[in-house]
């Protein structure tokens, strides 16, 4: 495959890995050589969002990223605690298991939450691995500029297992196209593969309960954000500035509230800036690694 060929889904599938958490089959996938770099993908998506811009990586970094609880390929059990706690539980358990003992983390949108608490758990000593770096990609780490979708609002409130039950494609289609660049929407192909992933496994099921993360970011604030600007560790933000959900107003918080914001806003890009322009992700991601490289392989 060619540095910068994508992945059909259905060799992502086929390629990936399950492994067990709490009696739940977790969908991963793993590639590369090198530093390790752990993807954490966002809502309602999977780790698929990553895979226009995992050959980028990959050839780089030794690249980890799953399907969190609730999304993409991983069990979506009807009856289950969703926290952004637990997917923070998932991912330390898998990396810790794996044996890594530093990682960069490249989060976006709900996987910024995760990120933020695997942040405030690193500063409490509580991880057995280290955070090298950490990379944001539009999402709401400052959860009072967030502007939910309406859909979303719904989706959250008293009638959101009705909702869920009956969301259809066109109204799924709809949502997604609004958040992504004037420029760089996605097709109806693309559109098919967000929407079967999220089909998959009876996925329509349970979406009203992972809306749960809306209040977690509002009851957690204080510990998310304060992780954020607490940290020691290189952090940049990566935001397409065409979101209309966590754009224009995080990168402002961003700039107002981090001691040394470092910001690269992507003019005419949305919400999903990797997907929509990987390798302009790609290169500002790359070019802040490149000052976060260990020791041991500094000269690699």
């Amino acid at each position: 495959m060619p540095a910068t060929e994508s992945p059909s889904l259905a060799h992502w599938q086929t390629t990936g890995k399950w492994f067990n958490y709490d009696g739940h089959a977790v969908f991963s996938q793993m590639g590369g050589e090198g530093e390790a770099v752990l993807l954490l993908h966002g809502f309602p998506t999977s780790s698929w969002d990553w895979h226009r811009i995992w050959p980028f990586i990959a050839p780089h970094y030794r690249v980890f990223a799953l399907d969190m609880m609730g999304f993409g390929f991983s069990d979506k059990p009807l009856e289950y605690p969703y926290s952004i706690s637990d997917q923070a539980d998932l991912h330390q358990g898998w990396i810790e298991q794996m044996g890594l003992g530093r990682v960069h983390i490249l989060a976006h949108d709900y996987g910024c939450s995760v990120a933020q608490e695997l942040l405030a758990r690193s500063q409490e000593d509580a991880l057995d691995f280290s955070i090298a770096s950490v990379c944001f990609l539009n999402g709401a780490v400052f959860p009072e500029v967030f502007k939910p979708l309406f859909i979303q609002k719904v989706l959250a409130g008293p009638l959101g297992a009705l909702a869920s039950r009956v969301l259809s494609r066109r109204v799924f289609d709809y949502n997604m196209s609004r958040i992504f660049g004037p420029e760089t929407q996605p097709g109806h192909e693309e559109l098919s593969d967000f929407w079967q992933l999220l089909l998959y496994n009876n996925g329509r099921g349970v979406i009203h309960k992972l809306m749960g993360y809306l209040d977690e970011r509002r009851c957690h604030r204080h510990r998310w954000v304060g992780s954020l600007l607490r940290a020691r560790q290189p952090i940049r933000l990566i935001a397409g500035t065409a979101d209309p959900v966590s754009g224009r107003g995080v990168i402002e918080r961003f700039r107002e509230l981090a001691p040394s914001p470092d910001i690269v806003a992507m003019p005419g890009v949305g919400h999903y800036p990797h997907f929509e322009r990987p390798g302009m992700v790609w290169h500002h991601y790359r070019d802040f690694l490149k000052d976060t490289r260990s020791p041991q392989t500094s000269g690699g």
